[in-house]
């Protein structure tokens, strides 16, 4: 059966279904998975303990809140990964090179510098409306 480049056009493409309300490793904030023309972010959508981003490196960030900054970003999907994004871990206030899977409601991300195999994996669990 073919379908149109109409009916194509409308249906979402494969790798957005990691797009969704996503669960922190803590469950101490929820994490938006969204789209912006062919790249994957992850914005910071509610934290248990609002604060600054007092961690981070350059001195002019470090007053503006948490809340509503993308933790992930510029992640592309091929085959089944999202790869060659960035992780920004507000604990340290360092970024990383990142890559994420999805498998049911679990988002696996791990974030490395320079290879994958020296990182940290975390896994985040969607959030069902």
């Amino acid at each position: 059966m073919m379908l149109s480049s109409a009916a194509l056009a409308q249906s979402p493409a494969k790798g957005d279904e990691i797009t969704g309300l996503y669960w922190s490793p803590e469950k101490d904030a929820k994490v938006e998975i969204y789209k912006k023309g062919v790249e994957y972010f992850g914005k910071s959508v509610w934290v248990a303990h609002p604060r600054r981003d007092n961690k981070n490196p350059n001195e002019t960030l470090k007053n503006r809140e948490l809340l509503g900054i993308d933790l992930f970003s510029g992640f592309h999907y091929n085959d089944g990964a999202y790869t060659s994004g960035k992780v920004y871990d507000p604990e340290s206030g360092k970024t990383y090179d990142c890559k994420m899977s999805l498998k049911g409601d679990i988002l696996k991300v791990r974030g490395y510098i320079g290879i994958s195999f020296f990182g940290r994996t975390a896994y985040f669990q969607r959030i069902k409306s």
